[in-house]
């Protein structure tokens, strides 16, 4: 995501930053290699315009011109204008003050509608909300049932009437939801594989039928301009409440990220960044613009760790290593956390100084995983709290029962020991290297 539009801006930043004093000639290449770069990601013309002439309108004032470090003035100034420019702050989804919260999701086919109505759905059962599912696709082969396939996956119900009209079905619904106490309704409607008046003459039916406190239109972003123009169309003709952007995990220029607030005049409120059903996340304009400027996404990461990591076990763990009583399934089980947090590419890339796609390879090896927990449930329970006592018969053993090899142990025996002795270090120092571990795991 963004890594191209990430390479070019830090390029521009890069030229600018080596020159001690800006003229406005400067400014004015500066300003050129950057909207060649907002437009190679796919970002709508009149954006770009808007944005650059923002831009250099600040740029070549005082703020810039008489400071001592121009050049970061100018990639404070895109920051700044970046973040507006996708909406300025995060925008939650309105829960209404008399339940149901009714959520209505409309798109395209293919844009990931249904999967991300179960995303949305699983997100606020873990906030406590008692989440309920619409059935309304009666046209799309198989789209009930998928809908209740990923349902079951989150653990959330799902109502459906079969090929009833979705606007009696949706209505049937409400009513359910109010007599069986659901507080949120999101209601899954048939996509076309493209914008038609019969589509929207169902939807705009629907949507009177429920009077939905949001509705949601859920865009692929690797569409590019396609998605922006989808957007204005739904927007035009239902006055959409937000935008969900997916696959922005995926080979995405970025335009539709950077294009559809000022476009359609509505906040993206989430992204869709994998294919699990926990990949999502609420929009933040200001942590993207970071990402975009290579500056990181502290904030997230730090939520993504709070969300995957579990309190007690980060306590349990503390004294554990405190105690020098870390063992290999306390090893295995601080692998599994980090793989639940997403890919390598995904985590380092909101690491400060790290742009976006550096890492596009670096995936955890969910083969190797799967190897290390079928060594480790090999072991016989003294084994695992014991490693010293695996001899050479003992790793034959292990290696039969667990399908892998002699050497796949020994790597494994050494990766642990490694960490073990890396731990030592943290608590070696008294009170400083304490509070450096609790920094590690709290």
């Amino acid at each position: 995501m963004f890594s191209n539009l990430a390479d070019k801006l830090s390029e521009a930043f890069k030229r600018l930053r080596s020159k001690g004093k800006l003229t406005e000639a400067d400014v004015k290449v500066g300003m050129r290699e950057i909207k060649l770069a907002l437009l190679e990601a796919d970002v709508n013309f009149k954006v770009v315009k808007a944005f650059v002439n923002k831009v250099s309108e600040r740029a070549v004032g005082a703020e810039v011109m008489e400071s001592l470090l121009p050049g970061q003035q100018i990639v404070k100034i895109v920051n700044e204008e970046l973040t507006a420019l996708m909406g300025g702050s995060n925008s939650k989804l309105n829960i209404s003050p008399k339940p149901p919260t009714v959520v209505l999701m409309c798109g395209l086919q293919g844009s990931g509608k249904t999967t991300h109505t179960a995303k949305l759905a699983k997100m606020y059962k873990k906030q406590g909300k008692n989440p309920l599912l619409v059935a309304c696709d009666i046209y799309r082969p198989a789209a009930i049932k998928q809908l209740q396939v990923v349902a079951e996956q989150v653990g959330v119900p799902v109502f459906e009437r079969g090929t009833q009209n979705p606007a009696a079905t949706a209505k049937e619904a409400i009513k359910h939801a109010v007599k069986y106490g659901y507080d949120m309704v999101f209601v899954d409607t048939a996509g076309r594989l493209h914008v038609d008046e019969e589509l929207m003459a169902e939807l705009k039916e629907v949507r009177e039928a429920v009077e939905p406190t949001e509705i949601l239109l859920v865009v692929d972003a690797m569409t590019g301009q396609d998605a922006v123009n989808v957007a204005e169309s739904f927007n035009n003709l239902l006055d959409i409440t937000g935008v969900i952007l997916t696959k922005l995990d995926g080979d995405t220029r970025g335009g539709a990220a950077l294009s559809v607030r000022h476009v359609t005049g509505k906040p993206i409120k989430f992204i869709g960044t994998g294919e699990k059903l926990d990949a999502i996340e609420p929009f933040h304009p200001d942590r993207m613009a970071s990402r975009i400027l290579g500056m990181g996404d502290v904030l997230t990461l730090i939520e993504k760790a709070e969300a995957t990591i579990d309190e007690k076990k980060a306590l349990e763990m503390e004294r554990k290593l405190r105690e020098q009583t870390f063992t290999l399934e306390d090893f295995l089980d601080q692998l599994n956390q980090i793989k639940g947090m997403g890919s390598m590419d995904q985590l380092l890339g909101m690491m400060p100084g790290m742009k976006p796609g550096a890492l596009k390879d670096a995936k955890v090896d969910e083969k190797a995983l799967a190897r290390t927990e079928a060594i480790i449930l090999s072991m016989t329970p003294y084994e695992r709290t014991h490693p010293a006592v695996l001899n050479s018969s003992r790793k034959k053993r292990i290696a039969a029962g667990s399908g892998t090899s002699v050497e796949e142990i020994n790597r494994l025996l050494k990766q642990y020991e490694q960490t073990k002795e890396m731990m030592k270090r943290f608590m070696g120092g008294g009170k400083k290297k304490k509070g450096k571990l609790r920094g590690l795991f709290g």
